[in-house]
């Protein structure tokens, strides 16, 4: 990810102009986000599918609110 037009905040996560951590865009796949969460993330989902369609089956709100209840 290219930093330079991205203001580091809280462990070095982007955030938006007003300082929110910046949200996971709703197209990445399953498979790009094990890279960064392990293998064992949504392991019962294909790689090949988007986040949205994830939050929309888990009934979750965002990657956070997803996470935080799976564990």
């Amino acid at each position: 990810m290219n930093r330079k037009h991205c203001p580091a905040g809280l462990d070095d996560r982007c955030r938006d102009k007003d300082g929110t951590i910046r949200r996971k865009n709703g197209g990445a796949l399953i498979g790009t986000l094990r890279e960064t969460y392990g293998p064992g993330f949504a392991e019962e989902y294909r790689a090949d599918m988007k986040l949205d369609t994830l939050l929309e089956r888990e009934d979750a709100d965002s990657l956070s609110d997803y996470r935080k209840h799976r564990r």
